[in-house]
Protein backbone atom coordinates (compact mmCIF):
# COMPACT_ATOMS: atom_id res chain seq x y z
CA UNK A 1 0.00 0.00 0.00
CA UNK A 2 1.39 3.29 -0.37
CA UNK A 3 0.22 6.92 1.26
CA UNK A 4 -0.90 10.27 0.56
CA UNK A 5 1.23 13.53 1.00
CA UNK A 6 0.79 15.92 3.85
CA UNK A 7 0.15 19.27 2.97
CA UNK A 8 1.07 20.85 6.21
CA UNK A 9 -1.41 19.54 8.65
CA UNK A 10 -3.92 17.63 5.95
CA UNK A 11 -3.64 14.50 8.05
CA UNK A 12 -6.96 14.77 8.72
CA UNK A 13 -8.62 14.13 5.53
CA UNK A 14 -5.43 11.71 4.45
CA UNK A 15 -6.58 9.91 7.34
CA UNK A 16 -10.38 9.28 6.09
CA UNK A 17 -9.40 9.31 2.53
CA UNK A 18 -7.57 6.09 2.95
CA UNK A 19 -10.26 4.32 4.86
CA UNK A 20 -12.17 5.28 2.05
CA UNK A 21 -9.72 3.36 -0.16
CA UNK A 22 -9.52 0.12 1.79
CA UNK A 23 -13.36 0.16 1.75
CA UNK A 24 -12.93 -2.36 -1.32
CA UNK A 25 -16.84 -2.06 -2.49
CA UNK A 26 -16.30 1.79 -2.72
CA UNK A 27 -12.85 1.70 -3.70
CA UNK A 28 -13.92 -0.61 -6.86
CA UNK A 29 -17.16 1.24 -7.82
CA UNK A 30 -14.97 4.61 -8.14
CA UNK A 31 -12.10 2.88 -9.95
CA UNK A 32 -14.71 1.49 -12.23
CA UNK A 33 -16.72 5.05 -12.69
CA UNK A 34 -16.97 5.88 -16.50
CA UNK A 35 -19.51 8.83 -16.81
CA UNK A 36 -18.63 11.47 -14.11
CA UNK A 37 -21.13 14.17 -13.33
CA UNK A 38 -20.69 17.74 -15.24
CA UNK A 39 -21.60 19.41 -11.60
CA UNK A 40 -18.43 20.53 -10.17
CA UNK A 41 -20.49 20.40 -6.91
CA UNK A 42 -18.85 16.22 -6.88
CA UNK A 43 -15.42 15.06 -6.67
CA UNK A 44 -15.95 11.93 -8.31
CA UNK A 45 -13.20 12.37 -10.76
CA UNK A 46 -10.75 13.77 -8.23
CA UNK A 47 -11.25 10.73 -5.87
CA UNK A 48 -10.96 8.00 -9.09
CA UNK A 49 -7.31 9.40 -10.08
CA UNK A 50 -6.67 9.94 -6.84
CA UNK A 51 -7.31 6.09 -6.03
CA UNK A 52 -5.98 4.60 -9.26
CA UNK A 53 -2.38 6.91 -8.13
CA UNK A 54 -2.56 5.15 -4.90
CA UNK A 55 -2.64 1.75 -6.01
CA UNK A 56 1.01 2.31 -7.61
CA UNK A 57 2.44 5.44 -5.89
CA UNK A 58 2.61 7.91 -2.88
CA UNK A 59 -0.48 10.15 -3.66
CA UNK A 60 -1.08 14.05 -3.80
CA UNK A 61 -4.70 15.13 -2.85
CA UNK A 62 -3.94 18.70 -4.02
CA UNK A 63 -7.25 18.73 -6.10
CA UNK A 64 -9.13 17.33 -3.55
CA UNK A 65 -7.93 19.59 -0.85
CA UNK A 66 -8.98 22.49 -3.87
CA UNK A 67 -12.80 20.92 -4.31
CA UNK A 68 -13.29 20.90 -0.81
CA UNK A 69 -12.04 24.70 -0.14
CA UNK A 70 -9.06 23.49 1.71
CA UNK A 71 -6.30 25.60 -0.03
CA UNK A 72 -2.84 27.48 1.03
CA UNK A 73 -4.78 30.56 2.40
CA UNK A 74 -4.34 32.55 -0.62
CA UNK A 75 -7.71 33.33 -0.65
CA UNK A 76 -10.45 34.27 2.05
CA UNK A 77 -12.95 31.60 1.21
CA UNK A 78 -10.81 28.95 2.12
CA UNK A 79 -9.11 27.25 4.61
CA UNK A 80 -5.31 27.08 4.78
CA UNK A 81 -3.63 23.44 4.73
CA UNK A 82 -1.64 24.54 8.19
CA UNK A 83 -4.66 24.37 9.92
CA UNK A 84 -6.27 20.87 11.02
CA UNK A 85 -9.56 20.21 10.73
CA UNK A 86 -12.05 17.75 12.36
CA UNK A 87 -11.57 14.33 10.19
CA UNK A 88 -14.97 13.20 10.70
CA UNK A 89 -16.75 16.45 9.14
CA UNK A 90 -14.31 16.15 6.30
CA UNK A 91 -15.46 12.47 5.94
CA UNK A 92 -19.06 13.38 5.72
CA UNK A 93 -18.03 16.37 3.14
CA UNK A 94 -16.38 14.00 0.98
CA UNK A 95 -19.53 11.41 0.86
CA UNK A 96 -21.66 14.18 0.22
CA UNK A 97 -19.79 15.35 -2.82
CA UNK A 98 -19.73 11.85 -4.25
CA UNK A 99 -22.62 11.59 -6.50
CA UNK A 100 -24.24 8.54 -6.57
CA UNK A 101 -22.80 7.63 -10.41
CA UNK A 102 -19.42 6.94 -8.54
CA UNK A 103 -21.14 4.40 -6.71
CA UNK A 104 -23.67 3.00 -9.71
CA UNK A 105 -21.90 2.65 -12.50
CA UNK A 106 -19.48 -0.78 -12.69
CA UNK A 107 -20.48 -2.12 -9.83
CA UNK A 108 -24.17 -1.45 -8.96
CA UNK A 109 -23.87 0.19 -5.57
CA UNK A 110 -24.45 3.01 -4.30
CA UNK A 111 -22.51 5.49 -1.37
CA UNK A 112 -25.52 6.00 0.27
CA UNK A 113 -25.99 2.07 0.68
CA UNK A 114 -22.72 1.60 1.62
CA UNK A 115 -22.45 4.46 4.23
CA UNK A 116 -25.54 5.79 5.14
CA UNK A 117 -28.51 4.49 7.20
CA UNK A 118 -31.91 5.76 8.57
CA UNK A 119 -32.42 6.87 12.07
CA UNK A 120 -36.27 6.78 13.68
CA UNK A 121 -36.15 9.33 16.54
CA UNK A 122 -39.46 8.51 18.26
CA UNK A 123 -40.59 10.96 21.66
CA UNK A 124 -43.48 10.02 23.73
CA UNK A 125 -45.50 12.07 25.95
CA UNK A 126 -45.96 10.61 29.50
CA UNK A 127 -49.21 12.43 29.98
CA UNK A 128 -51.25 11.62 27.13
CA UNK A 129 -48.88 8.43 25.46
CA UNK A 130 -48.67 10.33 22.20
CA UNK A 131 -46.11 8.95 20.34
CA UNK A 132 -44.05 11.43 17.64
CA UNK A 133 -42.03 10.10 15.64
CA UNK A 134 -39.47 11.37 12.71
CA UNK A 135 -37.01 9.77 10.52
CA UNK A 136 -34.09 10.74 8.90
CA UNK A 137 -30.74 9.70 7.41
CA UNK A 138 -27.27 9.52 9.22
CA UNK A 139 -23.52 8.90 8.37
CA UNK A 140 -22.57 8.34 11.57
CA UNK A 141 -23.51 7.71 15.41
CA UNK A 142 -22.04 10.14 17.96
CA UNK A 143 -20.92 8.25 21.03
CA UNK A 144 -20.63 10.11 24.56
CA UNK A 145 -17.68 10.62 25.87
CA UNK A 146 -16.79 10.94 29.53
CA UNK A 147 -13.06 10.79 31.11
CA UNK A 148 -13.50 8.35 33.53
CA UNK A 149 -10.71 7.93 36.66
CA UNK A 150 -12.41 4.79 37.55
CA UNK A 151 -11.76 3.17 34.54
CA UNK A 152 -11.69 3.04 30.51
CA UNK A 153 -14.53 4.02 28.39
CA UNK A 154 -16.93 0.89 27.27
CA UNK A 155 -17.83 1.36 23.42
CA UNK A 156 -20.52 -1.53 23.84
CA UNK A 157 -21.59 0.51 26.91
CA UNK A 158 -21.88 3.60 25.00
CA UNK A 159 -23.67 1.79 22.37
CA UNK A 160 -26.49 0.66 24.83
CA UNK A 161 -26.22 4.20 26.08
CA UNK A 162 -27.43 5.44 22.54
CA UNK A 163 -30.29 3.37 22.31
CA UNK A 164 -31.89 3.02 26.02
CA UNK A 165 -34.82 5.31 26.05
CA UNK A 166 -33.63 8.78 27.74
CA UNK A 167 -36.75 10.66 30.28
CA UNK A 168 -37.23 14.06 30.23
CA UNK A 169 -38.53 15.32 33.53
CA UNK A 170 -37.94 18.42 35.68
CA UNK A 171 -36.32 21.44 33.80
CA UNK A 172 -36.04 19.32 30.92
CA UNK A 173 -39.71 18.77 30.18
CA UNK A 174 -40.50 18.65 26.77
CA UNK A 175 -43.51 20.32 24.85
CA UNK A 176 -46.73 18.52 24.02
CA UNK A 177 -48.92 20.22 21.16
CA UNK A 178 -51.72 17.42 22.32
CA UNK A 179 -51.52 18.61 26.05
CA UNK A 180 -49.97 22.45 24.79
CA UNK A 181 -47.93 22.50 27.77
CA UNK A 182 -44.45 21.14 29.20
CA UNK A 183 -44.75 17.06 30.04
CA UNK A 184 -42.43 14.86 31.02
CA UNK A 185 -41.57 12.68 28.05
CA UNK A 186 -39.29 9.64 26.67
CA UNK A 187 -37.02 9.80 23.56
CA UNK A 188 -35.77 6.72 21.81
CA UNK A 189 -33.79 6.11 18.93
CA UNK A 190 -33.81 2.75 16.53
CA UNK A 191 -32.25 2.28 13.55
CA UNK A 192 -34.97 1.88 10.62
CA UNK A 193 -31.61 0.90 7.68
CA UNK A 194 -28.19 -0.20 8.33
CA UNK A 195 -25.43 1.25 6.48
CA UNK A 196 -22.91 -1.83 4.68
CA UNK A 197 -20.50 0.41 7.09
CA UNK A 198 -21.50 1.90 10.75
CA UNK A 199 -19.35 4.83 11.99
CA UNK A 200 -19.42 5.09 15.39
CA UNK A 201 -17.59 8.82 16.55
CA UNK A 202 -16.41 8.92 19.92
CA UNK A 203 -17.16 12.60 21.15
CA UNK A 204 -13.36 13.06 22.17
CA UNK A 205 -14.12 16.71 21.37
CA UNK A 206 -16.41 17.99 23.53
CA UNK A 207 -17.72 21.51 25.02
CA UNK A 208 -17.18 21.59 28.98
CA UNK A 209 -19.75 23.83 30.48
CA UNK A 210 -17.24 23.71 33.51
CA UNK A 211 -13.87 25.36 31.94
CA UNK A 212 -16.63 26.74 29.70
CA UNK A 213 -14.68 25.74 26.47
CA UNK A 214 -14.14 23.12 24.13
CA UNK A 215 -11.82 20.30 25.16
CA UNK A 216 -10.33 17.19 24.29
CA UNK A 217 -11.57 14.00 26.23
CA UNK A 218 -8.11 11.92 26.41
CA UNK A 219 -9.65 8.66 28.49
CA UNK A 220 -8.64 5.43 27.13
CA UNK A 221 -11.29 3.33 25.65
CA UNK A 222 -12.22 -0.18 25.48
CA UNK A 223 -12.98 -0.96 21.71
CA UNK A 224 -14.79 -4.07 20.71
CA UNK A 225 -13.74 -6.13 17.25
CA UNK A 226 -17.21 -7.14 16.93
CA UNK A 227 -20.72 -5.48 17.95
CA UNK A 228 -25.09 -5.88 18.41
CA UNK A 229 -26.32 -3.35 16.70
CA UNK A 230 -30.51 -2.89 18.15
CA UNK A 231 -32.82 -3.43 14.46
CA UNK A 232 -36.47 -3.13 14.35
CA UNK A 233 -37.86 -7.04 13.69
CA UNK A 234 -39.29 -8.17 10.85
CA UNK A 235 -43.40 -7.52 11.34
CA UNK A 236 -43.66 -11.92 11.05
CA UNK A 237 -41.49 -11.82 14.49
CA UNK A 238 -42.87 -8.47 16.10
CA UNK A 239 -45.65 -10.37 18.32
CA UNK A 240 -43.15 -13.25 18.80
CA UNK A 241 -41.23 -10.91 20.60
CA UNK A 242 -37.92 -12.15 18.76
CA UNK A 243 -35.07 -9.62 19.59
CA UNK A 244 -33.18 -9.07 16.08
CA UNK A 245 -29.82 -7.37 16.38
CA UNK A 246 -27.37 -6.22 13.31
CA UNK A 247 -23.89 -7.61 13.82
CA UNK A 248 -20.53 -5.99 12.18
CA UNK A 249 -16.93 -6.01 12.37
CA UNK A 250 -14.47 -3.61 12.83
CA UNK A 251 -12.07 -2.78 10.24
CA UNK A 252 -10.78 0.43 10.50
CA UNK A 253 -9.83 3.81 13.43
CA UNK A 254 -9.09 6.97 12.83
CA UNK A 255 -6.85 7.96 15.58
CA UNK A 256 -6.16 11.14 16.79
CA UNK A 257 -3.14 12.29 19.31
CA UNK A 258 -2.42 15.33 21.12
CA UNK A 259 -4.89 18.33 21.93
CA UNK A 260 -7.62 20.27 20.90
CA UNK A 261 -6.17 22.60 18.46
CA UNK A 262 -3.58 20.53 17.11
CA UNK A 263 -2.16 17.08 17.18
CA UNK A 264 -2.23 14.76 14.62
CA UNK A 265 -4.43 11.46 12.62
CA UNK A 266 -3.67 8.46 11.16
CA UNK A 267 -5.95 5.21 10.39
CA UNK A 268 -5.13 1.65 11.32
CA UNK A 269 -7.31 -0.43 8.91
CA UNK A 270 -7.47 -4.25 8.28
CA UNK A 271 -7.01 -5.36 4.95
CA UNK A 272 -8.56 -8.31 3.05
CA UNK A 273 -6.19 -8.33 0.05
CA UNK A 274 -3.71 -9.36 2.53
CA UNK A 275 -5.00 -11.51 4.72
CA UNK A 276 -6.90 -9.36 7.28
CA UNK A 277 -3.74 -7.73 8.49
CA UNK A 278 -4.00 -4.89 10.06
CA UNK A 279 -1.62 -1.73 8.42
CA UNK A 280 -0.98 1.85 9.85
CA UNK A 281 -2.08 4.75 7.12
CA UNK A 282 0.19 7.72 8.28
CA UNK A 283 0.11 10.19 5.62
CA UNK A 284 3.19 8.96 3.41
CA UNK A 285 4.48 5.96 5.39
CA UNK A 286 1.99 3.06 5.59
CA UNK A 287 3.26 -0.12 7.70
CA UNK A 288 1.91 -3.24 9.11
CA UNK A 289 0.61 -2.74 12.44
CA UNK A 290 2.66 -6.36 13.80
CA UNK A 291 0.53 -7.59 16.08
CA UNK A 292 -3.26 -8.68 15.72
CA UNK A 293 -4.93 -6.55 17.94
CA UNK A 294 -7.81 -9.34 18.06
CA UNK A 295 -6.08 -12.48 19.11
CA UNK A 296 -7.76 -15.87 19.56
CA UNK A 297 -11.25 -15.30 21.72
CA UNK A 298 -10.10 -11.62 22.43
CA UNK A 299 -13.41 -8.79 21.41
CA UNK A 300 -11.96 -6.26 23.04
CA UNK A 301 -8.44 -4.15 22.56
CA UNK A 302 -7.96 -0.53 24.48
CA UNK A 303 -6.70 2.60 22.58
CA UNK A 304 -6.36 6.16 23.76
CA UNK A 305 -6.43 7.68 20.48
CA UNK A 306 -9.72 6.28 18.87
CA UNK A 307 -11.98 8.77 17.45
CA UNK A 308 -13.72 7.30 14.44
CA UNK A 309 -14.19 3.54 14.49
CA UNK A 310 -15.93 1.85 10.83
CA UNK A 311 -17.53 -1.15 11.39
CA UNK A 312 -18.75 -3.69 8.30
CA UNK A 313 -22.33 -5.46 8.44
CA UNK A 314 -21.45 -9.04 8.47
Amino acid sequence: YHGLFNHGATCYLNSVLQVLFMTEEFREAVIRLIFYSSSKEYIDHHLKKLFKELLQRTANTKNILKALEVNYGLKLQVLPVTEQQDAAEYFEKILRKTSENAAKHGVSLCVFKIFRGRLSHKITCLKCQTPTDSEGPFWLLPLELEDSPDGNYSVENGIKMFFTSTIFDGDNQLYCEICDDKVDATRKYVITHHPDVLLLMLKRFDFSYQFMSYIKINCKADIPHTIEIPEIPPLSLIFLLVDQNQMYELYAVVEHFGDLRGGHYDAVIKSKDEGDEWFVFNDSSVTQLGVNPFPDNVNVTQSIGAYLLFYRRK
